[in-house]
């Protein structure tokens, strides 16, 4: 192929826009996952298996046989923070491969490919603090920021570049917000409920020092207002005839009790491990849900068309005085 003198050459590989989806979603279950490693990594007493950071040990990058299997298991939760990583470098490639150019897309998959390295630091300031637990709970929020990032990037693939249009009425996405609002405060009070808890990833970590019975009955309180903020949802939304926005806040109810469900036996059985990672992976469906129903209240049409030469012409004709001004 020749080139043209001064003119770019297109991208030798472009990217599809299945392609991209896929990636995208990838993005999303690899954050997830790694949530649910680092919930093992706390839930084996295995947060100082690597004493220090960013090396394993004062002398190694890597776990030693000295460290045994918890160096082993902590060791290996770092390692998949590379492998998260370079899947958002995919995605972030692969968006800028993508043709033609997408409108919104870069920002969005410079934001998760950043997030990761920056969660990874917050998990170094955890070990580099014996695991203090408020650090501990902001590098589980961290993880929370970088899926929300990520899957608002899988959504915005999907959609055209036109503008957004709501499909309910202003106050049930007030409502919507709201709920969202209230979910991201269970996530944060779920914490602290962990921080006071006796999963603190190494046998002598402090804990945050709030009563464990105190701070669970409101965290379940605030899990009782979520429930019913998105029982209202469902109906709210039916009744306006969005059929969409229903379907995904059912889905948001489904989750929630689920959650709910496994909150309440592990509470009741002295937060057995299995549970408690469960509950985890359950805290990133809340998430995910949550996004859903908020992405549900609105629609992005499609872009209008360019305007042809002979379309541009005859506008002038028909409107002199606006093609004057324009």
């Amino acid at each position: 192929m020749r080139r043209i003198r001064g003119v770019m050459p297109a991208a030798r590989f472009p990217v599809s826009a299945t392609l991209l989806r896929r990636l995208a979603l990838a993005s999303i279950i690899a954050n997830v996952g790694i949530v649910v490693t680092g919930g093992a990594v706390r839930l084996t007493a295995s947060g100082l298996g690597c004493p220090t950071w960013p090396r394993c040990t004062d002398e190694s990058y890597t776990t030693t046989a000295e460290m045994g299997i918890h160096g082993v298991i902590e060791f290996g939760n770092r390692l998949l923070t590379f492998a998260v990583g370079l899947i958002a470098l995919a995605v972030l490639v692969a968006v800028l491969l993508h043709r033609p150019r997408r409108r919104g897309l870069l920002p969005l998959a410079v934001a998760v490919f950043l997030g990761i390295p920056a969660q990874a630091v917050v998990g170094g300031i955890t070990v580099l603090t014996n695991l203090n637990p408020w650090v501990v709970g902001l590098h589980f929020l961290a993880s929370m920021a970088v899926i929300a990032a990520a899957y608002a990037l899988w959504q915005r693939i999907k959609e055209p570049d036109g503008p957004t249009v709501a499909v309910v009425p202003g106050p049930l996405r007030a409502l919507a917000r709201i709920t969202t609002v209230v979910s991201a405060a269970v996530l944060v009070i779920g914490t602290w409920v962990t921080g006071s808890g006796p999963h603190a990833g190494d046998h002598g970590a402090a804990r945050n020092g709030l009563d464990p019975e105190t701070i669970s009955q409101v965290h379940a309180d605030s899990v009782f207002l979520l429930i019913g903020l998105s029982v209202a949802l469902v109906f709210a939304f039916r009744s306006v005839g969005a059929a969409g926005a229903a379907r995904a806040a059912l889905v948001l109810v489904a989750v929630e009790l689920g959650q709910g469900l496994i909150g309440f036996v592990q509470y009741f059985t002295h937060l057995p491990a299995l549970l408690v990672g469960a509950h985890m992976l359950g805290s990133c469906l809340v998430l995910l849900a949550t996004l859903s129903v908020q992405w549900s209240t609105r629609e992005r049409r499609p872009a209008p068309a360019p305007e042809t030469p002979a379309e541009a012409e005859t506008n002038a004709q028909e409107h002199p005085v606006s093609a004057a001004h324009s």
